[in-house]
């Protein structure tokens, strides 16, 4: 696996121009105000055959009011308020099963898993959500589902699906909505900008590895998914490129970037050939607030620095939201 991209020095001073619709705050303000309607749907106790984490199977409505699953983790015993994370999952992946993904809850923050709409086929545990309003033409991939439209787009749901995530889990008892944090990894990265970009007022975003960069970029760098899927349709539809690029321009997380205030802490892998380092170089360097960290990994690639990672996340959060996490 060789380095491909940009160098380091070259990543740390390059500031690209990312197109940007003219109407980018209406389309957004418009979708998230259709989607308002009742939050939290259901909320039953989950069996997690742990002894020390509980676990909730969580139903809240998203994009169009329709029932989005999640899992609700927190320590056992513990009923006073707690920091919170909602973490975002990767490209066809599910939220699978509830005892899956725990550093967040056992370092004692209360952790909602979202489940992604008409995902959780290709690798993973599953998933339980179908995509109801995903009927639009396009390709088979979500990337490409409704990629004519704006309106019609994939990540115009998943996007909304995440910021609801949110406002779910600050509904839920047991957490102190001043203290929640946004993270993901791939997809979850896009995911959590675009969170980050929408709702004000979160205390944190951690990002890794984040997809749906600087989009335009990606697909002339790489052929592998889900970018590659984007140059399989157009190889197909040879006049849908300006149809394709203008719907993408709303769902660029470089976009939801440049409008975000929390403290974030990014981190990419040099060599990662599915999501290029210069595009996550995009969305830090267009990020706007100013406490914000980049972390990199010169010799590895998509799984950057996998569980050195996290620790770095735990060390960089748990000062700002936790500052006495259990040991």
């Amino acid at each position: 696996m060789a380095a491909f991209d940009m160098p380091l020095d070259q990543l740390e001073r390059c500031v690209p121009e990312v197109p940007e619709p003219d109407d980018f705050d209406t389309f957004w303000t418009s979708t998230l105000r259709e989607a308002d309607g009742p939050i939290l749907l259901d909320v039953r106790p989950a069996p997690n055959d742990l002894a020390l984490l509980d676990c909730w199977d969580v139903t809240f409505g998203g994009f169009a009011g329709e029932r989005i699953r999640a899992w609700y983790t927190r320590p056992a015993g513990i009923s006073e308020q707690l920091p919170a994370v909602v973490e975002f999952a990767g490209y066809g992946r599910g939220r699978g099963l509830p005892h899956e993904r725990l550093s967040w809850p056992a370092a004692g923050y209360a952790h909602l898993l979202m489940d992604n709409r008409g995902q959780g086929d290709q690798y993973g545990s599953g998933g339980d959500t179908p995509d109801l309003s995903g009927t639009a033409p396009g390709g088979p991939g979500p990337i490409t589902r409704g990629i004519l439209s704006p309106y019609d787009h994939y990540y115009r749901r998943l996007i909304t699906d995440a910021v609801r995530a949110v406002g779910a889990l600050r509904n839920l008892p047991g957490v102190d909505p001043a203290r929640v944090a946004v993270v993901g990894n791939s997809q979850g990265g896009g995911l959590a900008l675009a969170a980050a970009g929408l709702i004000p007022d979160l205390a944190a975003v951690l990002v890794s590895a984040p997809f749906l960069c600087h989009i335009r970029r990606a697909v002339d760098l790489t052929g592998e998914a889900p970018y590659g899927e984007i140059a399989t349709y157009l190889s197909v539809h040879r006049d849908a490129g300006k149809a394709v690029w203008h719907t993408l321009s709303y769902v660029d997380a470089v976009n939801f970037a440049r409008r975000a205030t929390a403290p974030a802490h990014f981190g990419v892998g040099l060599r990662d050939r599915v999501c290029p380092p210069s595009t996550g170089f995009a969305a830090y360097h267009h990020y706007a607030a100013a406490d914000k960290t980049m972390r990199t990994y010169p010799y590895n690639g998509h799984e950057h620095g996998d569980a050195h990672h996290v620790r770095d996340q735990l060390r960089w959060l748990n000062p700002r939201l936790h500052p006495d996490p259990p040991r």
